[in-house]
């Protein structure tokens, strides 16, 4: 077994986690006054869900760019980092849900109407240049009684893929959220609960 301060370090498959979402949902959005959660499990307030996501689940990214400061003779003395960005990428599948259509077009362009005993629910829907909204944003993942929460105080979605109407796929979503700092400088806060008790 391999040796790590000195102890045996053993192999531990139950902290080996797979990316299944929550059956309420694995992608919630929220205004950027939402409560924020401050651990993987407790109660969300002011998020709503944005139902089914593509089967790819949820891509993070983290991009750092750096420049190498060399010395006379080419030794390289020191690297900086010039930029940060941590991009989430996933897909909606819920084209008739009012916050997909809002967080994908803006708040501004749509407009959604109750259903009636007349006409199911409506939505009015705007495609202009408009800068889409701020939001937050919640990602529950879950694997038998192990949970992570990721969190995003302030993102953005800064691109939407191309939308395909066909009769072989369904509609969906392709977006990247783009997270930006919050007061603290963090871009994100993850949150992971193994389920393990311990014994009383």
């Amino acid at each position: 077994m391999p040796l790590f301060g000195g102890k045996t370090m053993a192999n531990t498959a139950s902290n080996v986690v797979a990316g299944v979402p929550l059956a309420t949902g694995g992608i919630l959005i929220g205004a950027l006054s939402a409560a924020a959660p401050t651990t993987a499990s407790d109660t969300l307030t002011g998020f709503n869900a944005a139902g089914y996501i593509g089967e790819d689940g949820v891509t993070e990214t983290n991009e750092r760019s750096t420049d190498r400061i060399r010395a006379w003779g080419g030794d390289t003395v020191k690297v900086v980092q010039t930029e940060h960005n941590v991009t989430y990428q996933f897909t909606f599948l819920e084209t008739l849900n009012a916050d997909v259509l809002k967080a994908v077009y803006g708040e501004d362009n749509v407009t959604t109407t109750a259903a009636t005993v007349s006409s199911g629910t409506l939505h009015e829907v705007q495609v202009n240049a408009s800068t889409l909204p701020h939001k937050s944003y919640v990602f529950e993942v879950k694997d038998g009684d192990a949970k992570i929460r990721i969190y995003i105080p302030d993102g953005q979605i800064t691109e939407v893929g191309d939308i395909t109407y066909s009769d072989s796929e369904v509609i969906g979503y392709e977006v990247t959220v783009e997270a930006f700092s919050d007061e603290l400088g963090n871009k994100a806060y993850k949150f992971l609960d193994d389920g393990k008790f311990a014994a009383a």
